[in-house]
Order: structure tokens, then sequence, then C-alpha cells
């Protein structure tokens, strides 16, 4: 499980300052896990913030290699003022997934549920949210607020665990960002 496709959150056309030999990155935000990457590109190749490119098996054509996982904290100024709107983009984009989440989601013990785990969701309103996916699987973010209208917006929710998850403040479960050690 990793990442195919990535979006620029910032280019630095000389790398970061004080890293090694001076040669062109880009700080990225994997599409489906959420990984942070610094990714080298091809000779000649220029990035631009908010481009869409692959980084999976086979042929790259923007990209040399991924130079390494990095953590909230290593994303320069620009590129974590972008990762909020970037994350917020990929939540809408990708509605149906996460709409699968909420009607898939299992326990996570006797004690817990993986629902739990978003902001703003306790016991009552995972058996709201049950309740209400055993009549019919959701459709939307829209069919859900209208179907569960104690919660007034899935996506704002989704937000918070995904950089909750990116901050590494609950490092014992993750339901949305693969953990950061990974190496590529």
């Amino acid at each position: 499980m990793r990442d195919k496709w990535v979006i620029v959150l910032d280019f630095l056309p000389n790398g970061l300052p004080g890293h090694g030999r001076p040669e062109p990155i880009a700080q990225v935000v994997g599409e489906r896990y959420f990984s942070l990457l610094e990714i080298v590109p091809r000779d000649g190749v220029t990035l631009s913030v908010g481009d869409r490119v692959y980084i999976g098996e086979g042929t790259r054509d923007k990209v040399k290699y991924i130079k390494r996982s990095i953590s909230l904290d290593d994303l320069t100024t620009f590129a974590r003022s972008e990762l909020e709107e970037v994350i917020k983009d990929l939540i809408r984009e990708a509605e149906e997934r996460f709409i699968e989440f909420f009607n898939t989601a299992a326990p996570i013990s006797t004690r817990m549920h993986s629902l739990e785990l978003l902001p703003g969701i306790g016991k009552k309103h995972m058996w709201e949210i049950l309740d209400a996916r055993k009549e019919k699987p959701f459709e939307s973010y829209e069919d859900l607020k209208k179907r569960v209208p104690s919660i007034p917006d899935p996506q704002t929710m989704l937000f918070k665990r995904i950089m909750l998850e990116l901050r590494g403040e609950d490092p014992r479960h993750r339901l949305f960002v693969l953990h950061r050690r990974r190496q590529f």
C-alpha cells in the first residue's frame, strides 16, 4: 500500500538550503494515503503547486526518484499552508471513498468503534450512523447529513482526523494516513 499519485505542495528549484547538494525537489502529499514526501523531478522538469504527479510503479514521466518520506514539521511554510486546502479538496473529490468508510467502518475492539476515532463522534453519534446505514448505505455527504442530522459536516470531521494522523497525535490508530516510516 502506497500512493501512486501525489499533489505538489511546494517546488524548490534549488532544493532546501543545507540539505546536501543542491537539486530541485518538490514536497508532495499522496492522494490516497496522504503520504508526505520529497521527490526529485526529472532533469528539465519544473513542477507547479497543485500539479498531480505519478509516483507509482513503472514509468514516471516527471519524477526521477522519491528522495524521502517527511513529517509535517519538515514541510516548508508554504507547503504547510497549501496542505490544508489540498486535503480538503481530496476529501471533496474522493467522496465515494470516504462515504464507503462511513458505510463499512467496523469495531476496533469490544469497547471502541472506528467511527469513534472521528472528532465529534461519540457513542450516541456512532449508533445513529450505524442504525441509519442498516436501513440503506449512505450515498453522499449530503445523504449522510440528511439521515444523521447530528453530523453536520462529515468533511470537516474527516479533515480533522487526517490532520490529527499527520501530526502523529494518535499513532495507535490510523484510518487514512500511512505510517510515515515507510521507505521508498
